[in-house]
Parts: structure tokens; C-alpha cells; sequence
């Protein structure tokens, strides 16, 4: 079966900037695309996230399906597609226009298979994945349908052939040090606010961190001052601190909070700020729902890769109920304008994700 509508329908998507907190227009989108498929039970809810229900038999517990649909390019990021025998090339088209379209796509091919589905199953197009958006509107999700669910399937547009069934736990601080400030000459010598968060990120880069399990430390941001002939009297950086154990990371947290703390001295303040916190979690590989996912990519002949990952499942598996990422296609350059995905695998990634439903729902 042709897969033309699907990605026609991802390139409209793409074509609606999405930013983490700025998705309005993309959900309003995705809301008139559901009702136009006759779905029941379409809804905005108060998070931001766009619903709807393909019905199946009541008594079940339902599936829960889910693509977030915001990107990380700003506004006026320049949304433009280049195409390729093997590639389409295009800002989001793969993190995650596609994942948002294959929603639409599964439905397609649920209809043709069976007339009456074992279970509910709801389509969710959600917001604040990326960035800071710090997985709002997946917790809106899960808060709302908890753990009376057959699991949770997250799709990504540019994961195929990997299974995510742990979640990276993920702490952001926002560090901010202040000091009187002053002019570069007739007050040199006075703190300057650069400086001392300079020397603590001098600090943060000589902590040993744990390779197993992998723990990572980033200061993704630096910003402050006036002038280049002003004593900064504020700055700022962002750091983001993960691991793939909770354990080690609260370890790296207490050694970073330590440092923040005694950076502060007469004339420095220096605080923080929580402004992400993504909580780990997993579910055993041996699960019925990862057994379900590993043995569909195996039909279409691919070798599935057990993996982790800081998505919209870390919230689920924080919970311990059932979910796992799975993707549409191939790609790379995410995150970046330069973003594509390649079109071969499509027709592959479709099929496992369609036989994997059936089997979690039979």
C-alpha cells in the first residue's frame, strides 16, 4: 500500500511552525484533520494536546498513541523542503511531522484490517516535548488515562529499528549569579557576575562523572552582562545534567548544588533555578508490550536495537505502566535545518507498527 497520503499530509505539518509553548496552530491543525476523519471524542484539552478516539469494543482497556507535535526551530526558521529519489530534507519533517502524520496513517490501515477493534484506541497529538517544554503535555496524558491502559506507544518520525523501553532521567538547572557590578576600570577588582559563574563552570567540567551507568553534564547556555567595559552585575547559564540511573544522577545534582553553594561570597549571590526535570524509568525488556515491538520490526526484517532515550515515555515508565518509542523511518540531521528522512524504509515502518498494535490489542 501506497504511503503517498502520509507523507503529503507530514509536509503540511511540517509547514506549520510548531515551537515548544507556540503549537497552537499545528494542534488546530491536527484537531480538523481528526474530526475531518469522522474520529470520536475530538478535543483540545486544557494542556494544549489535540485527542480523538477510533472506537473499538468498550470493555477493553485502550491503547494509548501518541506524537508530539512541537520542533525546536524557532518561528522564523525557514521551513523549506528539498526532495530526492531517497530523501526528503526539511526543518521537523522527521522530529516529528512524520510521527504526527503516521497517526493518521495507522488509522487508514486499522479500518482495512478489522471492522471492530478489541479495544479503544485514542490519538494524541501532544505538546512541550522538546526543550523546556520539560514533557508537559505528555503528564497531562498520563494523569489523565494512568495505568488503565493496554500501554502507551510513543512514535517517533526517525527512530525505526529501535526499541526505547528506558527513559534517561534529566535535571535542568538555571544558575544565576549577581553581583554590584561596576565600570571595567575605576571599578576593576569588584566581582564581576561573567567571571565567577566562568569559574564555575571551570568548576562543573572538572567533575568526574560516572561512564556506567553513562552520565553526562552540559552547560548548554551563557548569557549576562552589559557592555565590554562594564563589571557584569548578572549572568546566567543553563545546564542540563542526565544519567541513565536515577541513583547517579541525584549524585551529580548534590555535587553540583554543593559547588553552586559555595561559589556564593560577600558581593556574589549565585542561586538556581529547577527548569526541567524528566524522571527516569523502564520497563524489562522481557515485557509483553517490548516482546510485541521486537518481534513485529523482526517480521519486516530488521534486527531491533533495545535502547534508552529522554522522550515522552520517560513519563509513563516513571509510573511503571507500559510504553515504548517506536519510529516510522530513517534519517538524520535532527535538531538541525538540515533535518531529512529517508523514504525507503517508510512502507517497512508502517507495517511493524500496524502489526505491533494488533498484537498489544488482540
Amino acid at each position: 500500500m501506497s504511503t503517498d497520503s502520509m507523507l503529503e499530509l507530514a509536509l503540511k505539518i511540517q509547514q506549520i511552525p510548531s515551537p515548544t509553548f507556540g503549537e497552537a496552530q499545528r494542534a488546530e491543525f491536527v484537531r480538523s484533520c481528526f474530526a475531518d476523519e469522522t474520529l470520536e471524542d475530538v478535543q483540545l484539552d486544557s494542556a494544549g494536546n489535540v485527542l480523538a478516539r477510533l472506537p473499538g469494543k468498550a470493555s477493553g482497556k485502550p491503547l494509548i498513541i501518541s506524537a508530539h507535535l512541537d520542533t525546536v526551530f524557532p518561528l522564523d526558521t525557514p521551513l523549506t523542503i528539498q526532495r530526492s529519489a531517497e530523501k526528503i530534507a526539511a526543518p521537523g519533517l522527521g522530529d516529528n511531522s512524520l510521527g504526527v502524520a503516521a497517526l493518521f496513517e495507522i488509522v487508514w490501515r486499522l479500518r482495512e484490517v478489522r471492522t471492530t477493534l478489541p479495544c479503544d484506541i485514542w490519538l494524541i497529538g501532544n505538546v512541550c516535548e522538546e526543550g523546556l517544554g520539560d514533557l508537559r503535555g505528555m503528564r497531562a496524558v498520563v494523569d489523565r488515562f494512568g495505568g488503565d491502559v493496554r500501554g502507551y506507544l510513543i512514535l517517533e518520525g526517525m527512530a525505526f529499528g529501535h526499541v526505547y523501553h528506558r527513559g534517561t532521567g534529566v535535571r535542568r538547572f538555571r544558575v544565576t549569579a549577581r553581583t554590584a557590578g561596576g565600570h571595567s576600570w575605576s571599578d576593576y577588582g569588584k566581582p564581576s557576575a561573567i567571571h565567577e559563574l566562568a569559574g564555575l563552570v571551570t568548576q562543573l567540567s572538572a567533575l568526574k562523572l560516572s561512564k556506567t551507568p553513562r552520565t553526562t553534564l552540559n552547560v548548554g547556555k551563557f548569557t549576562g552582562g552589559t557592555s565590554i567595559n562594564t563589571v557584569a552585575s548578572e549572568a546566567q547559564l543553563e545546564l542540563d545534567m542526565r544519567s541513565e540511573d536515577e541513583a547517579a544522577l541525584q549524585d551529580l545534582i548534590g555535587q553540583v548544588e554543593r559547588l553552586i553553594s559555595a561559589a556564593n561570597k560577600p558581593e556574589v549571590n549565585i542561586e538556581k533555578e529547577v527548569i526541567g526535570d524528566r524522571p527516569a524509568g523502564s520497563i524489562k525488556a522481557d515485557h509483553p508490550f517490548i516482546r510485541a515491538a521486537l518481534n513485529s520490526l523482526q517480521k519486516v526484517e530488521v534486527d531491533p536495537i533495545l535502547t534508552i532515550g529522554s522522550t515522552d515515555a520517560n513519563v509513563p515508565f516513571s509510573r511503571n505502566y507500559p510504553a515504548v518509542v517506536l519510529g516510522v523511518t530513517t534519517g538524520g540531521g535532527a535538531h538541525t535545518v538540515h533535518e531529512y528522512i529517508d523514504l525507503p524504509p517508510i512502507d517497512k515502518g508502517i507495517k511493524y507498527l500496524v502489526d505491533f498494535i494488533l498484537q498489544v490489542t488482540r
